[in-house]
């Protein structure tokens, strides 16, 4: 089973990020979090949907002419 909430630095790694950016990002509101006591946790689907939501076509970045 997948996880449902992933660590700050799980959601990192996930996004190929380092944590100061993913916690600048959570810091403008960019990605919800959960927070169970002290602890911040990312919903994995949060990550999917951000993903999906500055994806761009092919074309707009990789420069090439086609």
């Amino acid at each position: 089973m997948e996880p449902i909430l992933l660590t700050v630095k799980e959601a990192a790694d996930a996004l190929r990020i380092g944590r100061t950016l993913l916690y600048e990002m959570i810091g403008r509101q960019e990605l919800p979090v959960v927070r169970i006591g002290r602890a911040v946790r990312v919903p994995a689907d949060s990550l999917y949907q951000w993903v999906d939501q500055h994806r761009r076509p092919a074309r707009e970045t990789s420069g090439a002419a086609q």
